[in-house]
Order: C-alpha cells, then sequence, then structure tokens
C-alpha cells in the first residue's frame, strides 16, 4: 500500500519544483527546540496537532510518522545538526500525488535568547498535488505558527518544571 517517493537529498530544499517556507520566533533557546525536534520525537503530537503518532526507527536514522486523515510515513533523518538543522525526507507514504518531499526545520539564536524556528516544506508530485499545496499554504502556514508556538509553551513548562524540581 506504501508507495516509494524519489530519494532526493537535502539540496531538494533549495531545488525542489514546490517551497513553502514560513518562519517563527520562539522564546525558546535553540538547544531546548532541536532537542524537542530531534530527540523527543514521541512528543511530537503533544505539540503539533497535525500528527498522531511519531517514533524514531532505525537507532535514530528514520522515524514513522502518521498524520490526522491517515497519512502515513517513514522517513529518513537528513540532517541532524545540534541547535541548527533538523531535516527528514519521506521515502514511503500512503498519501497519494507524491514524488519527492523534505521537510527542514532551521534554528537560528534571536537577540532576545530565543530561536527564528523556520520551516521549508520542500516537494514534487503530479500537478493536482502541487496545486492543493499552492492552495492550502496559508493553512500550513496556521499549522506551523500554532505547531510551534505549542512547542514553545510546552518547553517552557517543561523548563519551569524541571527547576522547581
Amino acid at each position: 500500500m506504501a508507495r516509494r517517493l524519489k530519494p532526493v537529498g537535502l539540496e531538494f530544499t533549495e531545488s525542489a519544483p514546490l517551497r513553502l517556507v514560513f518562519a517563527r520566533e520562539v522564546s525558546a533557546p535553540p538547544q531546548a527546540v532541536f532537542r524537542a525536534l530531534a530527540e523527543d520525537v514521541t512528543g511530537w503530537p503533544e505539540w503539533f496537532s497535525a500528527v498522531t503518532f511519531a517514533r524514531a526507527t532505525g537507532d535514530g536514522a528514520g522515524r514513522e510518522v502518521r498524520l490526522r486523515g491517515g497519512a502515513r510515513m517513514r522517513e529518513t533523518i537528513l540532517a541532524a545538526d545540534p541547535d541548527e538543522v533538523y531535516a527528514y525526507r519521506v521515502d514511503e507514504t500512503n498519501a497519494p500525488g507524491i514524488r519527492a518531499l523534505v521537510e527542514e526545520w532551521r534554528l537560528t539564536p534571536s537577540g532576545t535568547g530565543g530561536t527564528r524556528v523556520q520551516w521549508t516544506f520542500a516537494a514534487d508530485g503530479v500537478a493536482a498535488f502541487r496545486a492543493g499545496l499552492r492552495i492550502g499554504r496559508a493553512g500550513l502556514g496556521r499549522a506551523f505558527r500554532d505547531a510551534v508556538a505549542a512547542l514553545d509553551r510546552r518547553i517552557t513548562a517543561n523548563s519551569r518544571d524541571s527547576r522547581a524540581s
């Protein structure tokens, strides 16, 4: 049932036929944001509402992710540079119309001690898939903003809890 996608590399984030880029600043430092993205994979459903299940595979070299609506994905981690970038490629999915997909989370320290989080959604697929993403750009942007805000709240709450212990 799962379909194999084209095995693209990290450079696909610059060359993909469709690139959607969103950014937001959060109060959490890059180290904490990176830990939540790359090391606490099972915690993704707690802050990214589109994700219903996530787990690391292959000793952390990959991930298995399920999304609301039933999409399932097997992914390969392309970059996990502490405090800077976390990126993955979808290798298999049951979602129709996708040929290649890479997501990159780039982290940059902000002047306030927080982090500028930039998410690049780089994709290729059939014309209907690309058109749907273009139409759905605002919704993806809202999902990103909501997820990053929830992640920031989660990190802040966990930080307070660990200081109180």
